[in-house]
C-alpha cells in the first residue's frame, strides 16, 4: 500500500471516532433541569432570606484616623485656603500651570460656587 493511503485511512478513522464521541457529549449534558444552572433554589432562598448580608467587619466602627490632620484639612476648606494637589506621576501634565502673559488671568483659580462664608441665597 502507498503511504498516502495509510494517512488518508488514519484521518478517516480519526474523523469517524471523533464524530462518535461528539454524539456522546450531548448525552452527558442532559439533566433533569430546564437550564444548566438549575437546581440552585436552596442557595437562592438562603441568600434571599438572609438577615444581614454584610460581612462582620463592616460593623467595626473603630476606624483608625488622624484627628489633627483631618481638623486642619476641614479648617483649610472652611477658610478657602485649600492646598492644590501635587501630582505623583512623571508626566509634565501634573506640573505647575503655565505662566500667563500680560493681561491674562493665570489659570482658573476662582471657585465654582459660593464659598462657605458667602450666602448662596440672594
Amino acid at each position: 500500500m502507498r503511504p498516502s493511503s495509510n494517512r488518508l485511512r488514519a484521518l478517516a478513522l480519526g474523523a469517524a471516532l471523533s464524530a462518535l464521541l461528539a454524539g456522546c457529549a450531548s448525552y452527558f449534558d442532559r439533566r433533569d433541569t430546564i437550564t444548566l444552572d438549575g437546581g440552585n433554589a436552596l442557595a437562592t432562598n438562603q441568600v434571599t432570606q438572609m438577615v444581614d448580608p454584610w460581612p462582620l467587619v463592616s460593623a467595626d466602627k473603630n476606624i483608625a484616623f488622624n484627628g489633627p490632620r483631618m481638623q486642619s484639612a476641614v479648617e483649610r476648606y472652611r477658610t478657602n485656603r485649600v492646598i492644590p494637589p501635587r501630582g505623583s506621576g512623571t508626566s509634565t501634565a501634573y506640573g505647575a500651570a503655565p505662566e500667563a502673559s500680560a493681561g491674562e488671568t493665570p489659570g482658573n483659580t476662582s471657585p465654582v460656587g459660593p464659598t462657605v462664608t458667602q450666602s448662596s441665597v440672594k
